[in-house]
């Protein structure tokens, strides 16, 4: 009964369209990247720019180390390890590399910054860690989970959209941000990480 169980849950994942990654040890260790600014918290907004519609969401959080959640997106690299959607080793090249795979002639770029305490920096990554690969569609979702309840994120709500988390976190205090456009075509979108595929960090 157990086994069945098991495989019901594995299809059931599978059927949500979640993809399980883990990256051994001494990739994530090997990866490990201190960012020398104070503790952040950066949420990625992809908008369509012919609806102005929500495409996706990802989060960046700098604490004791800088990662990346990207919760059922489509973006990797071949030199950054990921567990679950989280990806480690978040230089800012590879921010760079991030943001110029999701902007494009069509889509363009929302980025929200904001500073928090260390301790809260933690808090989000470890909830990021431990959510597990999400399913397609729920990138939103995820992250405003994550966010729910932790002191300061208090006002986010819970949302399937990423317009919604995109507004509400414009609200808190100390909140910068950016928009960034690339006139790229779309079959050019994710040059960059052609490239990193060929250089080194």
């Amino acid at each position: 009964m157990r086994a069945v169980l098991a495989l019901f849950a594995l299809l059931t994942l599978a059927a949500c369209g979640a993809e399980p990654v883990w990256a051994p040890d001494e990739k994530i260790a090997a990866a490990r990247y201190v960012h020398d600014e104070p503790p952040s918290v950066t949420l990625f907004t992809v908008i369509n720019n012919r609806s102005d519609a929500g495409a996706h969401s990802g989060l960046m959080i700098n604490g004791s180390e800088r990662i990346m959640f990207d919760p059922a997106g489509t973006w990797n690299h071949p030199r950054i390890p990921e567990r679950n959607d989280v990806h480690y080793g978040i230089t800012p090249r590879i921010v760079n590399f991030y943001i110029d795979y999701h902007a494009r002639e069509t889509f363009r770029v929302v980025e929200q910054t904001i500073p928090v305490s260390a301790g809260v920096a933690e808090l989000i990554a470890q909830r990021a860690k431990a959510y597990g690969a999400v399913p397609k569609a729920q990138c939103a979702k995820s992250i405003s989970f994550i966010l729910k309840d932790v002191p300061g994120f208090e006002s986010i709500p819970q949302t399937w959209y990423p317009n919604k988390v995109m507004d509400a976190f414009a609200k808190l205090p100390g909140v910068t941000g950016r928009t960034i456009y690339d006139e790229d075509a779309d079959k050019n979108h994710g040059v960059l990480l052609v490239q990193a595929a060929e250089n080194p960090l």
